[in-house]
């Protein structure tokens, strides 16, 4: 399946007033898309998913304005581009990133990475990384991240993925845990989209993951 102009998911079950979510690759997208679902408010408006691809002592250094400059280079950069934007109808509804792990060298430094992780090469251009999810808040508890979470396999399977990687958050180990903390997507969600638990660094993390069969390493 290629990449362009493709719709990635669908959702079944939705009420009449709801349309199917549509999922599309963000960089077929306008960036305005992007923008309304990042917000102006909160953590996605401050960070714009660059967290995982900026090493720490750089953070500080780049103002809101470079990050949201970046991600729209990158998403308008030749290639399959960071992520999936789904869509209620014509209105953006939610955003996933994936990409190969290698683009994410802040995942280098992290222990759920590198304690749980089956495939230790992090230059492995193969190996892709499920990093983040971003819902508006008046689109949550509608299943936009689970189906984005579906998309993202097929994504990177047909842009040659051989594994695909997730650092799932385990949010029934923890008391009430907050919405910025379950950014990158949780257990559940992933086990539903067809992930499989490979390791548990933490009681609250596990890395999670889809290897496709026949994939060329």
């Amino acid at each position: 399946m290629s990449a362009a102009r493709s719709t990635l998911g669908g959702m079944a079950g939705q009420t009449t007033d709801r349309p199917a979510l549509r999922i599309v690759p963000a960089a077929e997208a306008p960036f305005a898309d992007v923008e309304t679902v990042f917000g102006t408010r909160g953590d996605p408006a401050t960070c714009w998913c660059q967290w995982y691809k900026i090493p720490g002592p750089d953070w500080r250094s780049v103002g809101v304005d470079d990050l949201r400059a970046r991600l729209e280079a990158q998403l308008t950069a030749p290639g399959a581009g960071p992520g999936l934007l789904a869509y209620s109808g014509e209105e953006p509804v939610g955003w996933c990133a994936v990409e190969p792990r290698a683009n994410l060298p802040r995942l280098r430094r992290s222990r759920t990475v590198k304690s749980g992780t089956a495939h230790g090469d992090l230059d492995d251009p193969g190996v892709w990384a499920v990093s983040c999810f971003v819902v508006p808040r008046a689109h949550r508890g509608l299943g936009v991240g689970s189906e984005l979470a579906r998309a993202a396999i097929a994504f990177a399977h047909s842009n040659g993925a051989a594994v695909l990687e997730a650092y799932a958050v385990d949010p029934t180990a923890k008391a009430k845990p907050s919405a910025a903390e379950l950014f990158p997507g949780t257990v559940s969600m992933f086990a539903a989209a067809g992930f499989a638990e490979v390791a548990r660094p933490s009681p609250t993390r596990v890395v999670m993951q889809v290897e496709f069969a026949g994939a060329a390493r």
